[in-house]
């Protein structure tokens, strides 16, 4: 332990490199995506191979250029679509050192959940480097708000979230609350298979804006009136407000730093998220210093 009471453990990066195919979700076009092992301050990073001079795109939340349906991070011209999956495994494992390859605009939509992420990261093997980060607490709470969106972030001795979802109007969802501590067996035991969801209104306008070419019942679950369309129905009778939580994780990877927080979210989507993320971060790093 330092003087500033902040603790250390030895960085984490993969002991070999992970591939995986498939569909992206908005396009609708096969995607490669392959984890390769990375050194010491690297941090993670996304590489897009299929662009002249491969170029690389940090992830973190300076280069958050949109955040409506997705998050997706750029530099100049170049983009990377719906990262927030596969953002909240590697988080979840305590990855600190990765280039993610790809050869396209979005990572490739498995199931809908971060499931593939998870066995592309167990295949793959964890190596512990030897720097060291921080592992940051923090200190004072921090909050976001907008209308009925709320996000709190609390010091806590663990990562924490817990998360309220609100569909008054949906007879089969109406409020879901779910609470967990999250580490990497607790996000696959309770969180990573949780596919993303949509109401039925909601997919036809996005079909209609020539999005989510993609999606289908094997990476999704949608609500039309009182019926759950999906692959296998659900996986857990709150899978909606779950992948809520997963989502959470993946965007508020891109704060850059492993921390302790209680994260409190009540109806929060990518933008509110990521807009929270930055306060997050701005709190840590003036704590940090």
């Amino acid at each position: 332990m330092t003087q500033n009471n902040t603790l250390h453990r030895k960085q984490r990066t993969l002991q070999n490199d992970a591939s995986y195919s498939g569909l992206g979700l908005h396009t609708g076009e096969k995607v490669s995506l392959r984890f390769v092992p990375a050194k010491e301050g690297t941090g993670i990073v996304f590489k897009r191979i299929d662009l002249p001079n491969q170029p690389v795109v940090p992830a973190t939340v300076e280069y958050v250029c949109s955040n409506s349906r997705n998050t997706t991070l750029g530099v100049a011209d170049i983009r990377i679509h719906t990262v927030e999956h596969v953002l909240a495994a590697v988080k979840a494992y305590q990855i600190d050192n990765l280039c993610i390859e790809i050869d396209g605009i979005e990572p490739p939509v498995g199931n809908g959940s971060s499931d593939v992420f998870v066995e592309m990261i167990e295949n793959a093997g964890i190596s512990e480097q030897e720097d060291t980060v921080p592992v940051l607490s923090l200190k004072a709470p921090v909050y976001w708000s907008e209308g009925d969106i709320h996000l709190v972030g609390l010091p806590c001795d663990t990562y924490k979230i817990s998360y309220t979802l609100d569909y008054p109007a949906t007879k089969l969802i109406k409020s879901q609350y779910f609470s967990l501590s999250i580490d990497q067996d607790s996000f696959k035991r309770e969180i990573a298979s949780c596919r993303t969801f949509s109401l039925y209104e909601e997919v036809s306008t996005l079909i209609d804006k020539g999005l989510i070419k993609g999606a289908s019942l094997d990476n999704a679950v949608v609500i039309k009136d009182d019926t759950i369309l999906s692959k296998g129905g659900l996986f857990f009778s709150d899978e909606m407000v779950r992948h809520k939580i997963l989502d959470v994780i993946g965007d508020l990877a891109l704060v850059g730093y492993d921390f302790k927080a209680h994260i409190i979210a009540i109806r929060s989507g990518h933008a509110s998220n990521v807009a929270f993320a930055r306060k997050l971060y701005s709190q840590l790093t003036t704590e940090k210093s």
